[in-house]
């Protein structure tokens, strides 16, 4: 088919071309009949006057697959520029059956219609506001893999189907491998560990499974994970400063090169610097109970308010609504994390408007310290789930580090979404297996 699509009209003006795609509307003005027409670059706008072309699509729905041929027209008040006049339709699919859903118009993603949503996914993604969506999860993508490639990673594949726990606990999801027990891998941790014996610097984009009886904005039992592993560091600084310095690449990046799509979802403004501030979690603590006289200082952790709070003060404060909380305790430490001075781990939450988005860790790379802290966590090293892992630092892994964050909630964030679940192409909690 020699084929224009509709982001490419308005250098054709004059000239007789072939556009094709959906029905997207179709609507009556003056005596004239308008036709929107969307293909993957947007919409294109078609007048029809032949009551012939016009009776072509009777009973026909919007979905219907047109090709239609006709004169390009300049007018500023039609999708892109100009319009197409003189139309000759010829009806590829046709769709007769109504469609549950007015794709033409804004849908709710009000928290009692987001079911909804999800049941007609695959049709609520033909509105051009919901590509966006998903558009910009694609160039979140792309950008994190140039940043990464630029700075000499190697992309990996892990398997998903595997012989033990490695975050450890229970929330795993378990089934029969062939007569043996298998578990949906929680994170490629172990995997792209043992990675750094090879290519130093890896990487990998992939779905993860947690079996939390979680049904909140924040949780979903399929994730999207980027999981980055770095050898050879000096410390756990170079592992912070990896994160930022991708972080501010890729939303600055994005917000620079998609800033009209952004605007009409109504994305919040990007406030952002190179050098995320720090702030321990008993300073957090601290300033948390002198603003608002609430006492956190015996949480081992910081609380969802406190979370919240920190990146609004560290928005007003430092420019910066990214920020690091340092100082976590070793009791919150995996048995694969390294341990730091006065009961503290060398590890550190990224927060980003309100949520935790990465925890950034330097790993334990010393076999005999390694198995020690295996065993306090009560993991057996010797498991057919650990054994090969254990294998690769005995024979030598350098001093690495890493973090692993959820694509999903950044995309959430970025673009100022209610729930998690409307990041996701297909999401998969508690109560959803479909579509």
């Amino acid at each position: 088919m020699d084929r224009v699509l509709t982001g490419e009209i308005k250098e054709h003006v004059g000239k007789t071309i072939t556009v094709a795609g959906w029905l997207h509307k179709k609507r009556l003005l003056g005596g004239l009949t308008f036709l929107n027409v969307r293909d993957r670059n947007g919409l294109v706008q078609i007048v029809v006057k032949d009551n012939k072309e016009i009776e072509k699509l009777r009973g026909l729905q919007l979905g219907t697959v047109l090709e239609i041929k006709g004169k390009v027209v300049d007018e500023p008040r039609a999708p892109g520029g100009a319009e197409i006049h003189d139309a000759v339709i010829n009806v590829l699919v046709p769709v007769s059956e109504e469609s549950p859903i007015e794709i033409d118009k804004p849908l709710s993603h009000k928290p009692e219609n987001l079911d909804t949503l999800f049941d007609h996914r695959a049709l609520g993604l033909r509105n051009l506001q919901e590509a966006k969506l998903f558009k910009i999860r694609s160039e979140l993508l792309r950008y994190i893999r140039d940043f990464l490639y630029k700075n000499d990673f190697v992309e990996i594949n892990t398997p998903k189907l595997v012989a033990g726990a490695a975050e450890g606990g229970a929330e795993v999801f378990r089934l029969d491998y062939f007569g043996k027990e298998a578990t949906l891998a929680q994170s490629p941790q172990l995997y792209k560990q043992i990675m750094v014996g090879v290519f130093e610097r890896v990487f990998e984009i992939a779905p993860a499974f947690r079996a939390e009886l979680s049904a909140t904005t924040r949780h979903v039992s399929e994730v999207t994970m980027l999981d980055v592993e770095m050898g050879f560091i000096d410390g756990h600084d170079d592992i912070l400063k990896l994160l930022e310095k991708l972080i501010y690449d890729i939303l600055t990046r994005l917000y620079k090169e998609h800033a009209d799509d952004l605007k009409s979802l109504n994305a919040p403004e990007l406030v952002l610097k190179p050098d995320f501030p720090r702030y321990s979690m008993k300073e957090i603590h601290e300033l948390y109970q002198k603003e608002t006289g609430n006492d956190m200082t015996k949480e081992i952790d910081l609380t969802p308010n406190e979370e919240k709070w920190i990146c609004e003060y560290s928005r007003k404060h430092d420019g910066s609504e990214a920020v690091y909380a340092t100082g976590l305790p070793q009791s919150k430490m995996k048995f694969y994390h390294m341990k730091g001075e006065e009961g503290t781990a060398r590890s550190a939450d990224l927060l980003f408007r309100g949520v935790e988005i990465a925890t950034v860790p330097q790993r334990e790379h010393r076999h005999d310290d390694l198995v020690r802290q295996m065993k306090a966590a009560g993991v057996d090293p010797t498991s057919p789930g650990f054994a090969p892992y254990v294998s690769a630092f005995k024979h030598g892994l350098p001093a690495h580090g890493g973090f692993g964050f959820g694509i999903d909630r950044l995309v959430e964030k970025t673009i100022g979404l209610a729930n998690v679940k409307e990041a996701i192409l297909f999401p998969r909690d508690i109560n959803r297996l479909s579509p």
